[in-house]
This record gives C-alpha cells, structure tokens and sequence, in this order.
C-alpha cells in the first residue's frame, strides 16, 4: 500500500520523517511538499496533490492540519485507485470562527515575522514535555518557508470551506484526533461528521503535530485503517 502524505502549514513535509520510519516494508510513504518561496492557494497545490497520486496502484491520503481542505476537495473527486483518506488534526472549514478569525487574518503577516519560540511551539504545536529535537525540528521547517507564503497559508485556513465536498467522498474516512490540540477544537470533527457520519475517529493523547510527538501510535492507526479499508470493513472508533 502507498501513502501519500500531505503536510502541515509549513509545507515541506520534512516533519513526516519519524512517522515514516515507523512505517513497515509493506508501506511507501511519499511526503509532498509546496514551494516555501510562492504561494499557492489549495485550488492550485490541488495539481501538485494529484501528481504525487500514482494512477496505477492502489493509495491512501494522510493530510495533516492546513492539508485537510485540500485533501477532502481532492478525495471529493474520487480518484480511481484511492482507497481510503485520514485527516489529521483535520477541519472542512475555518478552526478559528467569530473575532479570532477576523483577527487572525488581520494579523497574519506579523505572526510569522519573527522565529517561533520554543515556548509557543510547545504549547499550540508538541506539547510541553516534547523532546528539544522535536521542538527544532518544527522550527527549522517553518523558518525555511518565507513568512508571507506562511501568513498567506493562515489566511487560506481562515477561509476554508470545503463542506460540500466531504459528502461526496465515496472512501473510507478515518479522522485522527489529538486530545490535547489547542489549534483544532472538537467541533471540527463534528461539522465534518454531520456530511459524513460513518467517519472513523481514533483519538489519541497528544497536541497538534500527533504524527510528530507520537509516530508510532499513529503509525499503528493509520496501518489498521488501512487493513480495514482495503478488506472493505469498519474501522472501530477508539481513543488511546
């Protein structure tokens, strides 16, 4: 089974290696990235989505965060050898609603003008017992992106509605959910359930960045699921 895995607000997909390497032979995992110097919005990084997508082999997408939209408006479309979607820390429109939306958008460029702190990189992204490598690594890929492509993302979050697509995904779904995510509130999930009920949901105890801080228990889901979907059965829903 291939994996093609859409990644977080920074892009690069270089934060997938640990999730990768907890990966068995049977899985090949391709981490796609956007440019760091260009903006693109989703209906434009949707080309580079199916690109990396094989026509020929049968292949899962695991979309993380800022990818979400994006991969529910690509598996909307129902590509012919995708066989089952994982969205995680995953939302179908805007997380953030009311004033802190307008707020957000407002403020967008000045959030990414100066490097993230390691104390706000554990509190909304891996937690505050996450490893001083995992904490640079998170820094290291969101500063290799320019910080206008990176407001520019936010602002595509903050605008994001992509409701209508979820009922016409014909796959699989699995959401993977982080307890302790202080960005994605559980009402994401639930806007996504009332399209597509038969969503299975796996929540683990983590932040935000869960295939990040916790590789192998994601690793272990995303496998299960992809056994289920492919035998055509139900994932059960589970928290851990």
């Amino acid at each position: 089974m291939k994996l093609v895995l859409l990644p977080g607000m920074d892009g690069t997909g270089a934060l997938f290696s640990e999730f990768i390497a907890m990966l068995p032979a049977t899985f090949e995992a391709v981490a796609v990235s956007y440019p760091t110097e260009r903006y693109l919005p989703y209906s434009e990084l949707e080309g580079i989505v199916r690109a990396a997508c094989p026509v020929s082999e049968p292949y899962m997408l695991v979309a993380e965060s800022f990818s979400t939209p994006l991969a529910i408006q690509y598996a909307a479309t129902n590509p012919a050898k995708l066989e089952g979607l994982v969205l995680c820390a995953g939302f179908a429109s805007s997380p953030v609603k009311g004033w802190w939306r307008f707020l957000g958008s407002l403020f967008a460029p000045l959030v990414f003008r100066i490097p993230l702190p390691n104390l706000v990189a554990k509190l909304w992204l891996v937690g505050p017992d996450a490893p001083t490598s995992l904490v640079m690594a998170v820094r290291d890929a969101i500063s290799s992106v320019q910080p206008w492509v990176l407001a520019a993302r936010l602002r595509a979050v903050l605008a994001s509605d992509v409701r209508g697509a979820v009922g016409k995904i014909g796959v699989p779904m699995l959401y993977l959910q982080a307890k302790q995510d202080r960005l994605v509130s559980a009402s994401c999930l639930e806007i996504i359930q009332r399209s597509k009920p038969d969503v299975a949901v796996v929540t683990l105890d983590g932040p935000h960045l869960l295939l990040q801080k916790h590789p192998l228990k994601a690793a272990e889901v995303v496998m299960e699921f992809a056994r289920h979907a492919l035998q055509k059965q139900t994932l059960p829903t589970a928290a851990g």
